[in-house]
């Protein structure tokens, strides 16, 4: 990431070639479809392929990986599972936004009371539920199967601008027992910036693209940070704890 303290704008780099990582490229035709990921170094992009970016919030001290890409690696607060944690990714980028009084401290005290005030009950690992229906019989190839249908329910939530939307989806956790929710940030290829325009061809090896945080989409990251809060117990006590570290180096 770069800090352009002069144009107060952080220019993030994101990979256009990752498949299974954090940040995907995927196609759909609208935003309610399913979207598939696409090869990009094979299938030129479209006007229907957007970013799919399963961002972050903190970095646990010990992650050297993710502290080594920081710029707020003293930042230290105590994370919900015990460990010490700084700000990483979308608690970073609300520091600098905060900073630069693209968010106001009183934006930040109303979405700590909004958190606060959700009941246990009300919070989406507790609202989400993975549902399976009834097994029907069907005979495929002549091998008789019970066939049911499995449900991962999807909020979407738009953004003023209906172009970039979070996605939560409940999904089983993978090194664990449980299912947990999940927080996608999702905008179009459009949104990005790139020495040659990206609709019509290719991506090269490795190419990266940027996406531009500033005064124009702060109150995205804003909202980022409040859904966050409210996904389960965990998320809720990690925001609240992120929000008081920021509030605390203003």
């Amino acid at each position: 990431m770069k800090i352009d303290s002069n144009s107060q704008k952080l220019i993030v780099e994101l990979p256009l070639t990752s498949v299974t990582g954090k940040i995907r490229i995927k196609r759909r035709n609208m935003l309610y479809e399913y979207g598939l990921p696409v090869k990009t170094k094979r299938d030129p992009f479209t006007v229907s392929d957007y970013v799919e970016w399963q961002i972050g919030y903190d970095a646990v001290i010990s992650d050297q990986d993710k502290i080594e890409l920081t710029s707020l690696k003293d930042f230290i607060f105590i994370g919900a599972n015990g460990k010490a944690k700084t700000l990483y990714e979308l608690s970073e980028y609300i520091y600098y936004l905060a900073k630069w009084n693209k968010i106001l401290k009183s934006d930040m005290i109303s979405i700590e009371n909004d958190i606060n005030s959700i009941k246990d009950d009300d919070l989406l690992e507790n609202k989400l539920k993975i549902k399976r229906s009834n097994p029907t019989l069907e005979n495929i190839n002549n091998i008789s199967f019970e066939k049911s249908t499995v449900e991962y329910p999807l909020l979407i939530h738009k953004f003023n601008d209906y172009e970039i939307a979070a996605e939560i989806i409940t999904k089983e956790k993978q090194n664990a027992v449980g299912i947990m929710p999940m927080l996608y940030l999702c905008f179009p290829i459009t949104k990005l910036q790139s020495e040659i325009q990206l609709l019509g061809r290719t991506a090269k090896t490795k190419e990266c693209a940027f996406f531009i945080i500033d005064e124009s989409n702060a109150i995205v990251f804003l909202r980022m940070i409040k859904l966050f809060g409210m996904l389960s117990q965990a998320h809720k006590r990690d925001i609240l704890a992120i929000l008081q570290t920021i509030k605390d180096h203003l």
